[in-house]
């Protein structure tokens, strides 16, 4: 069965940031996340949703 969430070290790897830089996405409520207990994990579709649509700001706001 394949995993369908990732950890917060996967999600930095997966994003090319520093697991810092994810914590801080949660605290602003920038990523979406879900708390189980203590952990935060991550749906992938929803963090590939995520980076489609970030993807598509940027293009929008480039001159």
């Amino acid at each position: 069965m394949e995993k369908t969430t990732l950890t917060t070290q996967e999600v930095a790897d997966y994003i090319g940031v520093s697991k810092d830089l994810v914590y801080a996405m949660v605290r602003k409520k920038e990523v979406p996340h879900v708390r189980v207990g203590t952990r935060l994990l991550f749906k992938k579709d929803s963090i590939e949703r995520w980076l489609t649509t970030k993807e598509e700001e940027s293009i929008k706001n480039t001159p």
